[in-house]
């Protein structure tokens, strides 16, 4: 039966006494802190593996956490080798060209894509606790990083301060992205939606598909500017430089590489064939400049590349150059990204293969290969997605491919540079063009807009930024959209109207549940969120809106007229003095109009601060119940059996005359 028929049990009748809403016991300030610092920067607690250890295994754990192949390394063997040797071998071919070619659209030397896939990956390999994530450049950090420091100073006129700024912005990427893990702030990562992710990296990919028409058409003049407007206007005010040579060229390798992609993707046994295919557009395109000539007839090609290991860079640092303020911005906003792609990347195959990996460890292992890789001539280096696919794809069991792959980048530094010579810029554009298109998310963006609307804006809204204005742009907008739709949900909480559901006592949403019954001469609200000063003057207007409503509702049905009104805090973890003082507010309000306020299932923390902020002994902790149910069972014995005007007795039990 409902619970407007419902009876109050008393103790004479068997029902036994009430339990209240207890009021915990009060704890020190400083184990208070302790207890908050340590659910908010330590929700995994990592040091319970420490807990009643020796000194030596103390030792050995550590070692362990910094440096999980302390841990995996004495077991590992043959059979693993052998997966972890044809997955390396795999990602080193695609490693390769994508590294070239990355570098490029960094305004980099092609070098030194070749030298961020050998240094980074083994250090990766010692520190990273991901099996699959495969280190390299990407193509939205290398773009970022290009278009920040082009802004203030020019690749070509001044290569050298150019270089040095990228490695500086390297090493403070690095120190950024270490001082995240190692402070355990790794939430701030967070504050970057799925849905802005998808329209950033949607928008930056076009931007880069945009800007290696410069390559495929063979221009030689081309705007900085990255928005879309300003290259389909460098591209079509040169119709007349465009080389059809370099066209047919880079039209076919774009369309090879399309359908092998596609074809791996109809067949996924056949993976190797979509990895292999960018070295091998590499080779044949090389072939083909150096058997035609195609250098002398307006095909540009790379040219010579530098033989030997990297170079020590620590000396490049330029810690004391004017631009140091905008390499630092670049290593930061770039960090973020890189540090964004590389956890969720790592993150999405540890869930296929059914393991976890800590992302603040993940944090201290991807700063400190950039810091490190900084210092031996590599920029900005993380977990590419298309490297780490492919490397799952391969079978890898361990980090261990990484090393293959650097062993294979080693030896292409100090044997094979120069039969890169030939290697046309075209074919590069290419590549990256096919795995931008990568990047670009249809279906992601298809499911927003089924599943949320407002997060599908965000996405748009994040994409046209990138693609219109500038990717900096881009990333502010998706940064302040996050931003906003999280202050939205804190300042703007749901109250929704609870009914009871028939024959129960249960109460449920009136809107999700139809058949749920209003109770006759009580409302009851639920409050979906933890009160803060952001969202307290809301929640006031909110609720006395309410009540207005129930009140013209009742006025035009003709029902009993409102007394109680019910407040299930069961949503509520948290509560400010300014939430306190709406409360205080909310029960004069209702006190002047004879209504009584009641509260039901508030939590511990809210308990404790209502009690000190001496409401609780304002309101009468008679007043607050368990659940909804013995709540409205309350209020209802009180209408059947009580005077009306009792109701604002504020100290009067509910139970008394039972």
């Amino acid at each position: 039966m409902g619970n407007a028929d419902y009876v109050y049990p008393s103790a004479a009748e068997g029902g036994g006494s009430l339990h209240r809403a207890a009021i915990p016991p009060p704890q020190p300030f400083v184990k208070s802190l302790k207890n908050s610092l340590k659910e908010t920067f330590f929700p995994d607690d990592p040091l319970r593996q420490f807990k009643n250890q020796s000194a030596r295994r103390k030792v050995v754990l550590g070692l362990q956490y910094f440096f999980p192949v302390v841990e995996w390394g004495p077991r590992y063997n043959l059979g693993l080798l052998k997966s972890d040797l044809i997955s390396g071998i795999t990602i080193a071919s695609l490693a390769i060209p994508q590294g070239i070619s990355y570098a490029k659209l960094a305004n980099l030397p092609p070098i030194l894509g070749l030298y961020s896939s050998f240094i980074p990956p083994l250090i990766y390999a010692m520190m990273g606790s991901s099996k699959d994530l495969a280190v390299g450049t990407v193509a939205v950090a290398s773009l970022l990083m290009g278009a920040m420091l082009g802004a203030e100073v020019n690749a070509v006129q001044n290569p050298t301060l150019y270089l040095h700024l990228a490695f500086t912005a390297t090493f403070f990427a690095g120190v950024f992205q270490a001082s995240l893990g190692l402070l355990r702030l790794g939430f701030i990562v967070d504050f970057l939606s799925h849905a802005t992710i998808v329209g950033f990296m949607g928008g930056a990919a076009t931007v880069v598909c945009l800007q290696q028409l410069k390559g495929i058409l063979g221009l030689t003049h081309f705007t900085h500017a990255t928005d879309l407007v300003s290259v389909l206007r460098s591209v079509f005010s040169q119709t007349h430089e465009w080389r059809w040579q370099s066209g047919v060229l880079g039209c076919g390798f774009l369309l090879f590489l399309l359908v092998t992609r596609y074809f791996s993707k109809k067949k996924p046994k056949f993976f190797w064939i979509s990895a292999m295919a960018p070295l091998t557009s590499v080779i044949l395109g090389s072939l083909l400049v150096f058997l035609t000539h195609a250098e002398k007839h307006g095909v540009e090609v790379i040219g010579e590349l530098k033989k030997g290991l990297n170079p020590v860079s620590i000396t490049d640092l330029g810690l004391g150059s004017p631009y140091f303020s905008i390499a630092i911005k670049t290593g930061i906003i770039t960090g973020v990204i890189a540090l964004a792609e590389g956890i969720a990347v790592g993150r999405s195959f540890a869930m296929f293969k059914h393991y976890n990996i800590d992302g603040n460890k993940e944090m201290v292992a991807i700063g400190t290969m950039n810091m490190v890789g900084s210092c031996f001539s590599c920029y900005l280096t993380t977990g590419p997605f298309s490297r780490s696919a492919v490397n799952y794809n391969a079978g890898c069991k361990t980090a261990v491919s990484n090393v293959v792959m650097a062993i294979a980048v080693m030896l292409t530094l100090l044997f094979l540079t120069p039969l890169f010579y030939y290697t046309p810029i075209v074919v590069l554009s290419s590549i990256i063009i096919s795995a931008m298109l990568g990047l670009i998310d249809y279906d992601a963006a298809i499911h927003l807009w089924k599943v949320d609307k407002f997060d599908f804006l965000v996405c748009i809204a994040a994409y046209a930024g990138v693609v219109f204005a500038s990717v900096e742009i881009g990333l502010v907008i998706a940064v302040v959209i996050s931003l906003l739709r999280l202050l939205l949900f804190v300042a703007r909480p749901r109250t929704l109207v609870l009914g009871n559901l028939p024959n129960s006592t249960v109460y449920r949403n009136v809107e999700q549940y139809p058949n749920a019954d209003n109770v006759p001469g009580i409302l009851i609200l639920e409050i979906d969120a933890p009160i803060y000063f952001a969202n307290s003057s809301y929640l006031r207007e909110r609720i006395i809106r309410w009540v207005d409503e129930e009140e013209d509702r009742i006025k035009a049905s003709g029902e009993s007229t409102l007394q109680y009104v019910v407040l299930d805090m069961s949503a509520v973890g948290n509560i400010d003095t300014s939430g306190i003082s709406m409360f205080e507010e909310i029960k004069n309000i209702l006190t002047r109009r004879g209504l009584k306020i009641v509260l039901a299932n508030p939590g511990a923390e809210v308990m404790k601060k209502l009690d000190k902020g001496k409401f609780i002994e304002s309101l009468g902790h008679e007043w607050i119940y368990l659940t909804v149910a013995e709540a409205v069972a309350a209020c209802n014995y009180r209408l059947h059996s009580c005077k009306p005007n009792l109701v604002t007795d504020e100290k009067a039990e509910p139970w008394n005359n039972v």
